[in-house]
């Protein structure tokens, strides 16, 4: 790799049309922050799994593991998900925050120990309740991730705002722009917001 990811602050992710299985890849952006560079990360979800299993890697032949996300339990009610490194060790975990996702999606950063660093949260409440309400509306459903609705993210620590996940519209695939410089000191392990990013499309399997 031509730079580390721990020293990135600006990524997209963009999900590839694939049967059966979620697969992405993440880019630096470019210039205009929004057109894609060379891509740097591939992730697949593992196919027919209860347990949830999705594994990135450095290379587009997905040969050179960089990190995973395991699900802890089975059936876990607490969604927890455990983050490690290529060697098995535990960079940190994400956790869906059930009582306030009933109204927008929110989920728990934590480091290796547990400690929360962070959250990520749907950024417009008016925008959440909009999107749940297309998703059970007959015939409407099937349609609904190609509907122009914002599915926007903020990512918040100690009540600041510390960065943003953004859905780019009018896109065929889904397409995210993440900026978190403004995580100066960076507290956020880098590699946390590769798997947050994935964990809010693939396990809410959008």
């Amino acid at each position: 790799m031509a730079f580390e990811i721990t020293e990135q602050d600006r990524f997209i992710l963009r999900q590839k049309f694939r049967f059966v299985v979620n697969e992405y890849v993440f880019s630096v952006p470019q210039d205009d922050g929004v057109t894609p560079g060379e891509p740097f990360c591939f992730v697949r979800q593992k196919a027919f799994k209860f347990k949830e299993d999705i594994r990135f890697y450095t290379d587009k032949n997905m040969s050179v593991e960089l990190l995973r996300i395991k699900a802890r339990h089975r059936f876990d009610p607490r969604a927890s998900y455990d983050v490690t490194d290529a060697d098995g060790k535990k960079i940190g975990a994400i956790q869906k925050v059930f009582g306030a996702s009933m109204f927008r999606s929110t989920y728990r950063i934590m480091d290796a120990e547990n400690q929360e660093l962070a959250t990520a949260r749907e950024a417009n409440l008016g925008v959440a309740l909009a999107r749940r309400l297309v998703t059970v509306v007959p015939y409407l459903e099937n349609f609904a991730n190609f509907l122009p609705i914002p599915y926007h993210f903020v990512f918040e620590r100690n009540g600041v705002e510390i960065g943003s996940h953004r859905r780019q519209l009018f896109k065929f695939h889904d397409t995210y722009s993440i900026d978190v410089s403004a995580d100066r000191e960076q507290v956020v392990d880098r590699r946390l917001i590769l798997a947050i990013a994935v964990g809010m499309d693939a396990l809410q399997a959008r």
